[in-house]
């Protein structure tokens, strides 16, 4: 089956069509928990937002775990922290307990923390096929066709056996922690969330499966369970 695709007018149109589809999700899950891995960004920004603002008491927080596909190696109060975004956006107006919540601690040492990151994974994330199952892994689509910290100059990771693993921008070098291709690709869904005409020629290619959209890491991402595309008009250009 091919991806499902929810085209909207605009960034803030998309950010409520996902969190009524996120609320039903949680609602509707079998298990005891929600393992949700969450996405740095200015989509995912909005949607923190309106979480807060509109959705705070529908959302069944008492059984989501929060994850983070990717962080920079900064502290969480850091504004390039991706953690730091939701807690300023999210966690100050919402009911969650503590221990919901699993950041990647950007301040520790990248060997260290790559390996407590994982192991906490492990723990606690149900498994299939011998990797986490997460129940729904939200991404953004780099301006660059990168997804999570996979970029062009680390399609390695797509195929990589670890969990989790090290990454750095290609242009300033900044090192981050991220989810592998395995990993994202072994979720019950995935969604990307994309706006913006700076990303149409990108999601087109993507769509069309052409052969430039071969050295885009986002075209790689093809789960076991479903693909959810959620993109603006903008973003949508002439695949719309």
């Amino acid at each position: 089956m091919g991806p499902i695709i929810y085209t909207l007018s605009s960034p803030s149109d998309l950010a409520d069509k996902f969190a009524n589809q996120l609320i039903e999700w949680a609602k509707n899950s079998s298990g005891k928990s929600f393992h949700l891995v969450l996405s740095g960004g200015k989509t995912p920004s909005i949607l923190f937002s309106l979480l807060a603002e509109k959705y705070s008491t529908e959302v069944p927080w008492h059984k989501i775990h929060l994850w983070w596909g990717d962080e920079r190696m900064v502290g969480p109060e850091d504004p390039e922290s991706n953690f730091g975004e939701v807690k300023k956006l999210l966690f100050s107006k919402i009911k969650i307990q503590p221990h919901q919540i699993h950041r990647i601690h950007g301040e520790s040492k990248i060997e260290e923390e790559i390996i407590r990151y994982q192991e906490e994974i492990e723990q606690l994330v149900p498994t299939a096929n011998g990797w986490p199952t997460f129940d729904l892994i939200i991404l953004g689509l780099g301006d660059d066709g990168h997804t999570a910290s996979i970029f062009t100059n680390n399609l390695w990771l797509l195929e990589s056996d670890q969990t989790t693993a090290s990454a750095n921008h290609p242009i300033s070098g900044q090192l981050r922690i991220t989810l592998t291709g395995k990993v994202l690709n072994n979720a019950k869904r995935v969604a990307f969330l994309a706006t913006g005409e700076s990303k149409s020629k990108i999601y087109s290619s993507i769509q069309h499966h052409d052969e430039v959209s071969q050295t885009y890491p986002a075209s790689y991402i093809k789960p076991t369970g479903e693909l959810y595309w959620f993109i603006d008009e903008a973003c949508a250009g002439e695949v719309l």
